[in-house]
């Protein structure tokens, strides 16, 4: 009983540091923001621009990358091919590298020389500098997200169920949007949720590509760098809540929304 006792205070004291460890900044940086502040920093117009390009270049990077990523995860669920380990090794390449480096990576494939870049620059869309190329990079480092969230997702669901449906008759794209898709919705939209949650925090990668227009995360640093911490703890603190608040919205979203389906 008593090294019982020793175990469970250890676990909770544990747990609490790690808990403390990743609130007490936050927080700090929140308490230490005033009133006034808060609200010079809503009423800069520089300020909301950047917050609202950041929330929708993430979605945009989410719902073109994330959605296009599902049927991959699916067959890297279900199916077994030559080099799959490795295919499933460079997924999750992106979360492993600097992504300064990612950036400069990035650019070797949508910079004006490329033909890519040139292609898009037919079209009138400009990655260099520009919001399609903050969504690139945006997608890029977070994608692993929502790809590994999807397939985990989509192992988990019975395959005999899958197997009956093809044996009564039903094609493989109709067992996948009756069957497969909608068990392992809580999955999908989990690993989207996360991907662009990611995508908002990105810095590396977007401010290689795209410096303007300036994202939140650019927008912080170039204060910090040019005016010092208290010009820039502001941002961070509003910047914190407005992910925080959207971050906690689409997640109560995404589970009413399995939960009414189910």
């Amino acid at each position: 009983m008593l090294k019982d006792w020793r175990t469970r205070l250890a676990i909770v004291f544990f747990s609490g540091l790690i808990i403390l460890f990743i609130v007490a900044p936050l927080l700090g940086l929140l308490l230490r923001t005033s009133p006034s502040e808060y609200v010079q920093t809503l009423q800069d117009k520089e300020v909301s621009a950047s917050i609202r390009l950041t929330l929708f270049a993430s979605m945009g990077a989410t719902l073109i990358f994330g959605l296009l990523s599902i049927p991959l995860a699916w067959l890297l669920a279900r199916k077994n091919f030559p080099l799959k380990g490795l295919v499933n090794g460079l997924i999750d390449l992106p979360v492993v590298i600097p992504h300064s480096a990612a950036g400069i990576a990035l650019l070797g494939i949508i910079s004006r020389g490329t033909w890519i870049g040139q292609a898009g620059e037919q079209v009138g869309i400009s990655f260099v500098g520009g919001v399609a190329g903050i969504v690139v990079a945006m997608a890029f480092v977070s994608l692993p997200f929502a790809i590994n969230a999807a397939r985990d997702g989509f192992a988990s669901v019975p395959e005999k169920l899958e197997k009956a449906a093809l044996n009564l008759g039903a094609s493989p794209l109709r067992v996948f949007f009756t069957i497969s898709l909608p068990l392992a919705k809580r999955s999908v939209l989990s690993g989207l949720v996360m991907m662009w949650a990611r995508g908002l925090s990105e810095f590396g990668a977007v401010i290689i590509i795209a410096y303007h227009p300036m994202v939140t995360p650019v927008l912080i640093w170039e204060r910090f760098a040019s005016f010092g911490l208290s010009y820039a703890r502001p941002v961070a603190a509003v910047f914190i809540l407005v992910c925080l608040a959207v971050f906690v919205l689409m997640r109560v979203l995404s589970q009413k929304n399995y939960h009414v389906r189910n």
